[in-house]
């Protein structure tokens, strides 16, 4: 029987095709009815849910607005199920500007938004940082004070810090890439890390905010050329969907091998005392060499492309 001081909850893992709007949201759609069927009244959808994200330039074509297809899909499945669902897409602002924009409803309402702090990698050809006072903060459902944190931000340091006792939950995911598969021995050397990352980071933004974090994901295989590079890349996101409690254990968890489908879990939505201080460096982990070669170089290429072919032009409808 399940214990009435607890709330069901979903993280979703997607198998998603990178551009395909209209496909990924079907997928979307069938896996939030599928968490309902099971009882979840707290759904997080990926990081670019609608979208996926790698170096292919039409990406720009499918770039929305606020108020896009896919802001309308969460809103609407929020309120025809009475839930909390969330996730993040590409999202051109009024100024010209795009950013990774998290959206929150609670059973059709929009809570609340937050803009991911830094692109990481290629991810910088399509978006920019949101703005500095952006906590993550946010709202209050039901007396739960909610927070929000996408892939590298649970990397890093700040974002535990931000959320550190202002928040009883986060709702959030990521779109993290694995090594290379096409380097094998590279790959076979640095993707046991790279994966261990993945979901490590998680759970200690958990333990270091003090709070349960539902964490959906991405589980699909793609390829793409590697800015700057005369190389293909070719690999597969991680997969990692979990639901972690307040300490950072892992309740419920999804591994990309698994594929696509639902975790469910059914946990106290309260903080607790965090047990330890967050580290006084940026990152929470060693990222690896070639993320971190990655993150200089295509961030640097990436932020060109954007000033040059993205930023100034009108949302996709």
């Amino acid at each position: 029987m399940k214990d009435v001081s607890t709330t069901r909850v979903a993280a979703l893992q997607v198998d998603t095709r990178i551009g395909d709007t209209q496909y990924n949201l079907t997928r979307c759609k069938a896996l939030v009815e599928e968490a309902c069927q099971a009882g979840a009244q707290w759904i997080a959808l990926p990081e670019f849910f609608n979208t996926g994200v790698s170096w292919q330039p039409s990406l720009v074509s499918a770039i929305e607005g606020e108020n896009g297809p896919s802001a309308h899909l969460l809103q609407t499945l929020s309120s025809r199920h009475n839930l909390v669902l969330g996730g993040s897409f590409l999202c051109r602002l009024k100024d010209g500007s795009v950013r990774n924009r998290y959206q929150c409803y609670n059973r059709g309402e929009l809570v609340g938004y937050h803009d991911k702090d830094y692109p990481t990698m290629w991810e910088s050809a399509f978006y920019e940082g949101g703005d500095a006072g952006d906590t993550g903060e946010l709202g209050v459902i039901d007396g739960v004070r909610v927070g929000t944190a996408v892939c590298w931000e649970f990397l890093r340091t700040a974002t535990s810090r931000r959320l550190r006792g202002k928040v009883d939950a986060i709702i959030g995911g990521s779109h993290w890439w694995s090594i290379p598969e096409n380097w094998p021995i590279i790959y076979s050397w640095l993707e046991p890390a790279n994966r261990e990352n993945s979901l490590k980071t998680v759970q200690d933004t958990a333990r270091l905010v003090g709070a349960p974090v539902i964490h959906g994901s991405h589980c699909n295989d793609f390829s793409c050329p590697m800015p700057g590079l005369p190389l293909t890349y070719r690999g597969h996101l991680e997969g990692q969907a979990a639901v972690i409690d307040g300490h950072g254990k892992l309740i419920a968890h999804r591994t990309y091998e698994q594929g696509p489908g639902v975790v469910l879990a059914d946990i106290c939505m309260q903080a607790v005392e965090p047990a330890e201080p967050v580290p006084d460096r940026f990152w929470l982990r060693r990222r690896g060499l070639i993320p971190a070669f990655s993150w200089h170089l295509h961030g640097m290429l990436g932020r060109r492309w954007y000033r040059q072919h993205v930023k100034g032009g009108q949302p996709h409808s």
